[in-house]
């Protein structure tokens, strides 16, 4: 990636970053199916939390390429970590583009100071892809607004303070800020998944629970259409750029342990077959670096191509992550499947990263409808 010298301080800033403060933990944090949540405080010290929030409601105000930047290293170390600023800035950034100005002095200066953790409620167990079938009710009564339904996946749902919630009312689908504290509403924490094991998922339930109505995120009936769909293409950039990271460090793993590891009297970088996977890896590492960067000047010049370009991304970067990790595996052999191994919790991670925000096979639909609709006379 050809960055400018500033672009590459910010890189080896978000480095430094995640190799004090984060890579000697993953594995810990992986096998306890939960992370050290003073990283929370530690992150929003440094601005890394929340870190698209505006300047003015406490955020350090970070384009697209300075956050994939940190995502694609903080993904490197810890993809659960990643995940937290993921989702995190998923929220803020609906907050900040669908918020009134009530709202964002209500919520924004909490999440980028750490005060509060978000999650973002969207899959039911009917709904998945088909996000905009989602169950969960929202019944306006007075002043206030009542949520019904059940939430599953919400990514640091053990210990979000604020969740928001995509649920349908009689005017269509419809956003929801929801407190934890709110009547009504209780987290069921999952097991420890496939893959981003420290992410400490919940279930949330929303059992007739009330809230404001001024809790309602942009206009009832623009909750999928506006609303989520932002929220789903932010997670796509990060995500994007999160692949990124998991690829190039297993890359980089790789050659380390391919230079010293001998077999038959030589190291196994000299095996041609060995050199095959590793020169795959350069490769596929180039390639999805220069699709997220190319996506991230699109969103900056608020290119009209920018959802197409980060689902271009997406759906490579992941790929190439999970080519990468599984070769990474091969070269490392045994050692590559202990649970201290970073390719290992990489091969884990990355699988996860081919469904969520997208799965492969939705995003090659509406890749294609999209490009479709771009070559419309």
């Amino acid at each position: 990636m050809d960055l400018t010298p500033q672009r590459q301080e910010s890189a080896s800033r978000f480095r430094r970053f995640a190799d004090e403060h984060v890579r000697a933990h993953s594995a810990a944090w992986d096998a306890a199916g939960r992370m050290d949540t003073k990283l929370v405080a530690v992150l929003a010290q440094e601005g890394l939390l929340a870190p698209v929030i505006a300047r003015e409601h406490g955020g350090a105000a970070m384009d697209d390429l300075d956050y994939g930047l940190l995502c694609r290293e903080l993904s490197a170390a810890c993809s659960s970590t990643r995940s937290l600023v993921t989702v995190q800035g998923m929220v803020a950034h609906a907050i900040q583009r669908w918020g009134t100005p009530e709202q964002h002095a209500r919520w924004l200066p909490g999440l980028a100071s750490g005060d509060a953790v978000a999650g973002f409620c969207l899959t039911e167990e009917q709904t998945g892809s088909d996000a905009a079938s989602v169950q969960t009710t929202v019944h306006f009564d007075g002043a206030g607004a009542r949520l019904t339904g059940r939430k599953l996946w919400t990514t640091f749902g053990q210990i979000a303070d604020l969740f928001l919630v995509i649920g349908t009312s009689e005017r269509g689908p419809t956003a929801v800020v929801v407190p934890k504290d709110a009547p009504g509403l209780r987290t069921e924490p999952v097991q420890p998944m496939l893959g981003l094991r420290a992410a400490m998922l919940a279930t949330v339930v929303l059992d007739d629970c009330e809230v404001p109505a001024d809790n309602v995120l942009g206009k009832p009936g623009f909750g999928f259409s506006h609303v989520a769909s932002t929220v789903l293409d932010h997670g796509r950039h990060s995500i994007a750029w999160g692949c990124a990271g998991i690829a190039r460090d297993c890359l980089e793993s790789s050659a380390a342990h391919a230079s010293t590891r001998e077999q038959f009297g030589f190291p196994i970088s000299e095996h041609q077959l060995v050199r095959r996977l590793v020169s795959r890896m350069v490769v596929g590492v180039a390639s999805a670096e220069a699709l997220c960067e190319k996506a991230a000047a699109a969103r900056m010049r608020r290119d009209p191509d920018a959802i197409l370009e980060t689902m271009s991304a997406k759906y490579l970067a992941s790929r190439v992550a999970w080519k990468a990790a599984s070769d990474a595996v091969q070269v490392h052999g045994a050692a590559g499947c202990t649970p201290e191994s970073s390719v290992q919790r990489h091969l884990r991670d990355a699988r996860i990263m081919r469904i969520i925000e997208g799965t492969d096979q939705m995003l090659e639909l509406t890749i294609c409808d999209l490009a479709f609709r771009r070559a419309a006379p």
